[in-house]
C-alpha cells in the first residue's frame, strides 16, 4: 500500500447546478427557465418529477455551507441561475436573485471555502427561448450583459468563474434529441446552438477582461474516452467522428481558432453560420479548462446509427460493472482523456470539475448509507488523475460530483450521485461513507491505493 501525495494548494471540491438543488422555482421574482418549462410538461422527465423543490438549497443555504466546512471541502463548485437574476433574460435585474448568491459567497469565505461560480448550467430564461434561443445569435449578446451584471456583483469574492457547463449536453440533449430542455431535435439548431455558446463565452470571458476582473475565468466541457470497437476503417472513422462531434468541437475553436474540418464535411448542411470575426472572440485567452468525465465507450461504425452513423457501448475496467445509470467504469479514461488534452491542446491548467457516479445507495435505520462502491470509484479515479500530474498533466482540483443527492435532469430524483444524502420527505441531509472518507483524503491531501 503506498499513499499518492497531490501538489500543494490542491483544490478538493464538490459541485452541485442551481436547478438541480435551488428550488423556489418562482419565488423572489425569479422567472421561468427552460427546465422550469420542461419539467412541467407531461413524459418529459421520469415519475414526473420536477426541480421546483428539489434540495431546497435556496432556503437551506446557510446549512449547506455549514456541511461544506464540516467535511473539510476548501473549494465549493455551483451554478448561478439566469433567470433568478434576470428573470427575462435581458433588462431588468432582480435584486434578490443577485442576494441570494451574494449571501452564499460570503458564507463560502468566512468558511475558508473558494467560491467557483458557473454562469450557464442549462437554465436559460424561457423568455429567451421565446426569442429564439440559443439558436439566436443575439443570445450570446444577451450572455454576455447578464455575465456582466454578475461579474460587477460578485467579482471581489468569487476568483473562479465558468462561462458554460457541457455546451455539448446542452446543444445536443437539448436542441438535437430533444430529451432534455428545450426539447427540440433539429440537428441545424444544434450546431448552431454549439457556435453560440462558444461566441457567447467569448464575449462573456471579453467581458470579465473589460471589467477588469482579477481571477480566473474558463469554461468546463465534458469528456469522453472514445475507442473504435475493432481496427476496421468503419470503426475507426466513426470512433473519429465521434471524438471531433462530441470534444473536438468545442476544444479546437477554443484552443485553435478552428472546426473540425471533416466532421463540418459529414454534416454538410447542418453546420452552423459562422461571422467573421467569431473564431477570434471565440479563442480568447482563458485561464484553466474543466474537464468532466464519467466514461468510456468503443465505438462502432451502424448504417442505421443516426447523423454519425455509429453506436456506443460502455466499457469497464476489469472488475467493475455499471452504474445505476448503466455507465461503465473505467478510470484510465480519465488519464487517457486528460493525456489527449495535453499533447494536442496547448497543455493549459485544468480542473477536473466534475466526476462521480450513481449507486443504489441503501439506508440503514438512521439513514446512512455505507457507499464503499462509490468510494472504490473515487479513489480508482483520484489515482489517474494523479497519474496524470505525474505525466505532465497541470491538474489543479478535483471537483465530486455531486455534494448532495439531487434532482437528476430528465431521469428525475431517483439516481443519486451525492456524497450527502438527502431525504427527499424531509430534506434531511445525512453525509454517507464516501463523504467521510473523502473528508480524510483532503485532510491528507492524499490518497492511499
Amino acid at each position: 500500500m503506498s499513499l499518492r501525495k497531490f501538489p500543494e494548494n490542491f483544490l478538493w471540491g464538490a459541485a452541485t447546478a442551481a436547478y438541480q438543488i435551488e428550488g423556489a422555482w418562482d419565488e423572489d421574482g425569479k422567472g421561468e427557465s427552460i427546465w422550469d418549462r420542461f419539467t412541467h410538461r407531461q413524459h418529459t422527465i421520469l415519475n414526473g418529477d420536477t426541480g421546483d423543490v428539489a434540495c431546497d438549497h435556496y432556503h437551506r443555504m446557510p446549512e449547506d455551507v455549514a456541511l461544506i466546512k464540516e467535511l473539510r471541502l476548501n473549494s465549493y463548485r455551483f451554478s448561478i441561475s439566469w433567470p433568478r437574476i434576470i428573470p427575462q433574460g435581458r433588462g431588468d435585474v432582480n435584486e434578490k436573485g443577485l442576494d441570494f448568491y451574494d449571501r452564499l459567497a460570503d458564507k463560502l469565505l468566512e468558511a475558508g471555502i473558494a467560491p467557483s461560480a458557473t454562469l450557464n448550467h442549462w437554465d436559460l430564461p424561457q423568455a429567451i427561448q421565446d426569442a429564439g434561443g440559443w439558436p439566436n445569435r443575439d443570445s450570446a449578446d444577451w450572455f454576455a450583459e447578464y455575465a456582466r451584471v454578475v461579474f460587477r456583483r460578485l467579482g471581489d469574492r468569487v476568483a473562479m468563474w465558468s462561462t458554460h457547463n457541457e455546451p455539448w449536453v446542452l446543444a445536443f440533449l437539448g436542441y438535437a434529441y430533444g430529451i432534455f430542455a428545450p426539447g427540440i431535435a433539429d440537428y441545424s439548431q444544434a450546431y448552431q446552438t454549439a457556435h453560440h455558446l462558444l461566441l457567447a463565452h467569448g464575449k462573456a470571458v471579453q467581458a470579465f477582461r473589460a471589467e477588469g476582473g482579477s481571477g480566473e475565468i474558463g469554461i468546463v466541457l465534458s469528456f469522453g474516452h472514445y475507442l473504435p470497437a475493432s481496427d476496421s476503417s468503419a470503426d475507426r472513422a466513426a470512433a473519429q467522428r465521434v471524438y471531433e462531434n462530441n470534444s473536438a468541437l468545442f476544444l479546437q475553436p477554443l484552443f485553435k481558432g478552428s472546426y473540425p474540418e471533416m466532421l463540418f464535411d459529414w454534416i454538410g448542411s447542418h453546420a452552423p453560420k459562422i461571422q467573421e470575426g467569431d473564431m477570434e472572440i471565440i479563442r480568447q485567452p482563458v485561464n484553466f479548462l474543466g474537464v468532466n468525465y464519467y466514461t468510456t465507450e468503443t465505438i462502432s461504425f451502424a448504417q442505421w446509427g443516426g447523423l454519425l452513423k455509429h453506436v456506443s457501448q460502455p466499457v469497464s475496467a476489469p472488475g467493475w460493472g455499471r452504474t445505476e445509470m448503466g455507465w461503465g467504469v473505467n478510470p484510465a479514461g480519465l488519464l487517457a482523456v486528460l493525456l489527449d488534452i495535453k499533447e494536442n491542446f496547448g497543455s493549459p491548467k485544468i480542473y477536473i470539475t466534475e466526476n462521480g457516479c450513481a449507486l443504489k445507495d441503501t439506508p440503514d435505520a438512521s439513514g446512512f448509507v455505507a457507499d464503499w462502491g462509490r468510494v472504490n470509484y473515487l479513489r480508482d479515479h483520484f489515482m489517474a488523475a494523479h497519474d496524470a500530474i505525474q505525466q505532465g498533466v497541470d491538474v489543479r482540483g478535483y471537483y465530486v460530483w455531486s455534494l448532495m443527492d439531487n434532482f437528476e435532469w430528465a431521469h428525475g430524483c431517483a439516481p443519486r450521485f451525492g456524497l450527502v444524502r438527502v431525504d427527499c420527505e424531509t430534506q434531511e441531509r445525512i453525509p454517507k461513507q464516501s463523504a467521510l472518507w473523502y473528508s480524510e483524503v483532503i485532510a491528507g491531501n492524499a490518497v492511499q491505493e
